[in-house]
């Protein structure tokens, strides 16, 4: 008998993630339409994301992405929603089979992101200061992020960076210049640990 209420439980538990996965990603899907966001197939969603899109900017995302905004959707934590804003004149371009973790995107100039990116709870991409009114913040600079990067929980990576193919950016980090590919990096400020030999 008390197996059959686990199983039950189970069964009732998959379908409830399944029904919230299935509502979240037709929002999601229909917040990227409002926002003129080009975007491929089979993107899922995991709780509602936030996308705020200037109408001069341009956003593209790939085929067979997801972006996971609620807390409970990555068991190592996430603490706010999956954020997308692109800005002024922006260029965003996420390429196929990414996944994002209460990561946000920040886009004033260019950040591209190819293929196979995977974006650890929390992680920030952002182009710019911000504050471009304030005269102590400087231009923005494009983010290039290379395929199969792995950027892990809460990393940080700011305007002007490029990050290699297949590197690894270790927790905590803040990536403030460029990473070559095949090599794992981390600290503030991040810093080559060891190369990758793949």
């Amino acid at each position: 008998m008390l197996n059959l209420i686990r199983n039950l439980f189970k069964v009732l538990f998959l379908l409830h993630q399944r029904v919230e996965s299935a509502i979240s990603t037709l929002v999601g899907k229909f917040m990227l339409w409002v926002m003129k966001v080009d975007y491929g197939k089979n993107l899922n969603f995991f709780g509602l994301i936030h996308v705020r899109c200037s109408k001069q900017s341009t956003v593209i995302i790939g085929s067979n992405t997801t972006f996971r905004s609620k807390s409970t959707s990555n068991l190592i934590g996430i603490d706010r929603p999956c954020i997308i804003s692109s800005h002024q004149n922006g260029t965003l371009k996420i390429g196929n089979n990414c996944g994002f973790s209460g990561t946000v995107i920040g886009c004033f100039k260019e950040i591209i992101i190819e293929d196979n990116v995977r974006c650890g709870a929390n992680t920030l991409i952002t182009d710019s200061d911000w504050h471009s009114d304030d005269p102590r913040s400087g231009a923005p600079r494009p983010i290039h992020i290379e395929t199969n990067v792995w950027l892990g929980v809460n990393v940080s990576v700011l305007k002007g960076v490029h990050i290699g193919e297949n590197s690894v950016i270790g927790a905590g980090s803040v990536v403030t210049k460029s990473i070559p590919a095949n090599v794992i990096a981390a600290g503030n400020p991040c810093r080559i640990i060891k190369s990758i030999d793949l």
